[in-house]
């Protein structure tokens, strides 16, 4: 049986380490070892920037990760489900960084299994991604 844990989380990036160790824990429950867990956090951090801020003006003003785990794999999906990337960037760097974000997603495809992005209407979207033990 699949435990699923979705969590909401405002688009600042400083709730990204709150992220980062609720995926760590979860990672941890499915039972994946240290390095796979540390695989996983990185991807997700990834992809937590990619939906909340690169490329565009501002950080979304909140997205969701929601995490499945079976038996032997680990499924992710980051969605934007804001209605707008409004909350002010207080830093220059990233108000011009598609580079950066496909970079991200590299980064991404190279640590899990599985990536899938999937667009929705209004230019939101998700990432799926997949861990198999």
């Amino acid at each position: 049986m699949a435990d699923k844990v979705k969590f909401t989380i405002p688009g600042k990036p400083a709730y990204l380490t709150m992220v980062r160790l609720a995926i760590s824990s979860i990672a941890d429950m499915a039972g994946f070892d240290i390095e796979e867990i540390e695989d996983i956090k990185t991807a997700v951090s990834e992809a937590c920037k990619n939906v909340s801020c690169h490329g565009l003006s501002g950080f979304a003003e909140e997205y969701t990760v929601e995490c499945v785990t079976e038996s032997n794999l680990l499924e992710i999906y980051v969605t934007d489900n804001s209605q707008g990337h409004v909350l002010e960037k207080l830093a220059k760097p990233c108000l011009d960084c598609p580079n950066e974000g496909n970079l991200g997603m590299c980064v991404v495809q190279s640590l899990m299994n599985e990536v899938e992005l999937i667009d929705h209407p209004y230019g939101k979207k998700t990432i799926k991604m997949v861990k198999r033990k």
